[in-house]
């Protein structure tokens, strides 16, 4: 569906004089998925959609509608106006300069150019990598997505984005008969199939499906304070779910988080800057947000102090801060604050560095999910693979072991921060919302970490 400019710009200029701030997207975006399962082709999927969002502020208060019917807008735009009227509200933006711009992602293979066949090897590759002695069932998932955005303001902004990403995620399932393990993988990001073809995807499987297997035979976990190295994967987690959604501003307002009253304050050691950046390449990358701000690195920490927080325009104004450009939602939900690619900045040391000061500790791999009360400040995750550290050596494999503890006493801890540096992939989810993101960081030590068994 070709999207006309003219007819959006009647819209909007049509709602402007009669409401405090209006804004409007419209987008259309194709998508693609393959699932296997144990080599048997489970789903493939295919679609396109198109929609169209209003936003205006009146009173104080928000007024939303959406359609997929580009000649229901005026009515729609009628309607989130009466919405908005209905209210009384606190809700304020400021004033920004309107941005004018066309922005493209770089893709020199468009998910929509490349045949189904070769998708689908792809992920066969994946699966057979995988199915090393001791596997015994792999689940492979590709997607891909397109997407053709314009935001309109009655600022005078008008923005259109091309946009394009491509994963692949693995899981691996490996069993003796008495018990099972898992091995995951994911590799992708921000751009076209040229991606994932520049990836080994023979190691990728393949280190997926040994890590299930390495894990069969490995140790339960001791229980207490361990020197621990969390490795880029975890050390990325980490940072989102425990430090990355307690600096979201909503949060902040509404008194579920640890970091209220604290800008400007001491929360980690010297060590530790952390960054959300949706301008580098990565799974959460983007030019500009929901709302029409140009996409900007935010430092959240810089050497252990809190220096800034993640914003939408209406948080923005009721905190005295600038907007950050992190107000993200699908074209027919209300922005909210949300991270882009958010992770720890690499230090200087090597990783034998940061092993070999270490007596007995624990080296800490990937993640397999946890829980953050971003309110209190507390954490739990659980590491995918770990091992026991031992004299500056890695020793034996450690299994189903987690780290536990409270974020701002973890973030002092954090004595030596590697030179490394991964970015990983996912999707974050909030209030119903899902959005892509990237996580990651480098190797870090941590001192006197809770470990324990999940």
């Amino acid at each position: 569906m070709d999207i006309d400019m003219d007819h959006l710009e009647r819209v909007i200029s049509g709602i402007a004089e009669k409401v405090e701030y209006a804004d409007l997207r419209a987008g259309t975006s194709s998508s693609g998925s393959i699932i296997l399962k144990d080599g048997n082709v489970q789903e493939v999927k295919s679609g396109e959609a198109a929609g169209f969002r209003i936003r205006v502020l009146k009173n104080g208060s928000w007024g939303f509608a959406f359609t997929d019917e580009p000649e229901e807008l005026e009515g729609m735009a009628l309607h989130a106006l009466k919405m908005a009227e209905s209210l009384r509200g606190d809700v304020e933006v400021g004033s920004l300069q309107p941005q004018n711009d066309k922005t493209t992602v770089k893709s020199s293979r468009a998910p929509s150019d490349v045949p189904a066949d070769e998708k689908r090897e792809l992920v066969f590759e994946a699966h057979h990598a995988a199915s090393v002695d001791g596997v015994v069932s792999t689940t492979v998932s590709y997607v891909d997505m397109e997407s053709s955005t314009v935001f309109l303001n009655s600022e005078g902004s008008c923005i259109e984005m091309n946009d394009s990403k491509v994963a692949l995620f693995l899981n691996a399932v490996a069993s003796d008969g008495t018990s099972i393990q898992f091995g995951h993988g994911s590799c992708g990001g921000t751009g076209g199939f040229e991606i994932l073809e520049r990836e080994d995807i023979e190691e990728f499987g393949r280190r997926a499906g040994e890590k299930a297997v390495r894990l069969l035979s490995a140790d339960s976990p001791p229980s207490g304070r361990f020197h621990v190295i969390t490795d880029p994967e975890l050390t990325g987690v980490f940072i989102h779910e425990a430090l990355g959604h307690a600096a979201e501003a909503d949060r902040i307002l509404q008194g579920d988080s640890i970091l209220e009253g604290k800008l400007g304050e001491r929360i980690a050691s010297e060590s530790v800057t952390i960054v959300d950046d949706p301008t580098i390449e990565g799974f959460g990358s983007y030019s500009y947000d929901a709302e029409g701000v140009e996409a900007s690195r935010t430092v959240l920490v810089e050497d252990g102090t809190l220096r800034s927080l993640l914003n939408s325009r209406e948080t923005a104004f009721k905190l005295g801060l600038e907007p950050s450009g992190n107000a993200r939602s699908a074209i027919g939900d209300q922005p909210i604050v949300r991270m882009s690619n958010t992770f720890l900045e690499p230090g200087d040391l090597s990783f034998d560095e940061l092993v070999e000061d270490i007596r007995d500790g624990i080296y800490l791999r990937g993640s397999r999910g946890g829980q953050v009360d971003t309110g209190k400040g507390i954490f739990q995750f659980n590491a995918a693979e770990s091992f026991r550290i031992r004299n500056g050596e890695i020793c034996e494999p450690l299994r189903d072991v987690s780290l536990s503890g409270n974020v701002l006493e973890t973030l002092m801890n954090v004595d030596g921060v590697g030179s490394d540096f991964k970015l990983g992939i996912g999707f974050c989810g909030k209030s119903g919302q899902s959005v892509p993101v990237g996580d990651g960081g480098p190797h870090v030590r941590i001192l006197n970490a809770m470990v324990g068994g999940t």
